[in-house]
C-alpha cells in the first residue's frame, strides 16, 4: 500500500514510505476479520493498550474491524511506568467508546522479584543504588560517527538528581534486562486470561521496526495470535494515527521503551537512529537500494548507511532467532489444525 514505486529497481528516495493510509486501514480491518472469525475461530480481539501510537492504532482498526462490544483494551499499569501511559490509554479508550479492564501488575511483579532482582544486580555496579534511585540502560556511542562494538551502558541517578552512567559487564546486563523482562511477560499472561475466559485471540501490537529488528520479548510483546500493523514501518503508523484521527496527544507521543525509571526513547535503548531515518534505511535495505541511493534519501554519507545496513543486518539475525519455534528431537505430526 506504499504510494512510491514497489519495484526494488525503481530509483529510491525519501517518499518510499509515503502510505495510501484508507487502502491500508481497508485491508488491515479486513484481514482482522477474517482471521479472527475463520482463521483463529475467536469472537473478539483483547490487546493491551498505553496511549502509544502503535496499540493506539491497532486498538483503534480493531474497533472498526469488529465494532467496540467485541474488543477488550486492558490498561496494566505498575509502579515504575508513567502515569501518562494509563491517562493516554484511557484517552484513547473514551475516543473509541471502550471501556477497559485495569489490571494494576505491581503485585505480580513483586512476587516473582522483578524489582529486587533488578536492584540487586544494579548494586553490582552501583552500590548505593537504593529507595528512590531511578535507573536506565542505554546503548553507547552514535552508529554514524564510527565502527564500534555495541555495548550498554547504565544511568542511575540519585534522589537529589546527581547521574552516573558505567559500562554494563555481560552479567549485570543479562541480570536486569532478565528481570525486566518479567514486565513484558505478565502484561501477556494478562491479556492471554483475559482472550481464554472470553475466547477472544490476543492482538499484538509490533510495527515493523520492532518485528523485523527484534525490539520485542520471547514470551512477553512478541507473543500474540495476530499483529496486524508488524508490516508498516513506524513513520506509516504514526501516518495511519493521523488517518484514523486519534486525539492529537496521542499523535504527539514519541517512542518510549516506558519500562526503566528514567525517561528512555526507544533510539536510545535499541534501534541508535532516529525511528524515521531507521525506517527508510531499512525499506532501502529491503529493496536492495544502492548505497549511494540509501544515503541520498536519508542524508547520509556512504560510509554511514554501511554501518547502518550492518546493524540491521545483525537486528534481523536476533529477530528470526527468538521468533524462531521451538526445537523438536524429532517432528511430530498435530494433524490439521483447521
Amino acid at each position: 500500500m506504499l504510494n512510491a514505486l514497489s519495484s526494488p529497481l525503481a530509483q529510491f528516495d525519501s517518499k518510499a514510505l509515503d502510505l495510501d493510509c484508507a487502502a491500508a486501514a481497508r485491508e488491515i480491518e479486513d484481514a482482522i476479520q477474517r482471521i479472527v472469525a475463520h482463521d483463529l475461530r475467536r469472537q473478539g480481539v483483547v490487546l493491551g493498550v498505553s496511549g502509544g501510537i502503535d496499540s493506539s492504532v491497532c486498538a483503534t482498526l480493531a474497533v472498526r474491524a469488529l465494532g467496540p462490544e467485541r474488543v477488550l483494551c486492558i490498561l496494566m499499569p505498575e509502579k515504575e511506568n508513567s502515569p501518562k501511559s494509563t491517562r493516554l490509554g484511557t484517552l484513547l479508550c473514551e475516543h473509541l467508546g471502550v471501556t477497559p479492564v485495569m489490571e494494576t501488575i505491581t503485585g505480580p511483579l513483586e512476587a516473582l522479584g522483578c524489582y529486587e532482582r533488578r536492584d540487586n544486580a544494579i548494586r553490582r555496579l552501583f552500590p548505593e543504588f537504593g529507595p528512590g534511585w531511578k535507573q536506565k540502560i542505554g546503548l553507547a556511542g552514535n552508529l554514524l560517527d564510527a565502527d564500534r562494538v555495541n555495548y550498554f551502558t547504565l544511568t542511575v541517578e540519585s534522589p537529589d538528581g546527581e547521574r552516573q552512567t558505567s559500562r554494563m559487564p555481560v552479567d549485570v546486563y543479562l541480570d536486569v534486562v532478565a528481570a525486566t523482562n518479567l514486565k513484558q511477560r505478565i502484561r501477556k499472561t494478562v491479556e492471554y486470561t483475559h482472550a481464554d475466559r472470553l475466547n477472544y485471540a490476543v492482538l499484538g501490537t509490533p510495527n515493523r521496526l520492532e518485528y523485523e529488528l527484534g525490539f520485542f520479548v520471547r514470551g512477553g510483546d512478541g507473543l500474540a495470535d495476530l499483529k496486524p500493523i508488524a508490516h508498516l514501518y513506524k513513520s506509516q503508523v504514526y501516518q495511519m494515527a493521523a488517518h484514523l484521527g486519534l486525539p492529537a496527544e496521542i499523535q504527539a507521543q514519541s517512542p518510549s521503551t516506558d519500562t526503566y525509571t528514567l525517561p528512555q526513547s526507544q533510539e536510545e535503548f535499541y534501534y541508535a537512529l532516529p525511528y524515521d531515518k531507521l525506517d527508510l534505511a531499512l525499506c532501502a535495505y529491503g529493496r536492495g537500494a544502492s548505497e549511494e541511493e540509501a544515503a541520498e534519501a536519508l542524508g547520509l554519507t556512504v560510509p554511514q548507511i554501511l554501518r547502518v545496513y550492518k546493524d540491521i543486518t545483525a537486528k534481523r539475525r536476533t529477530s528470526a532467532r527468538i521468533l524462531r519455534n521451538a526445537h523438536l528431537v524429532q517432528p511430530v505430526s498435530v494433524g490439521d489444525a483447521a
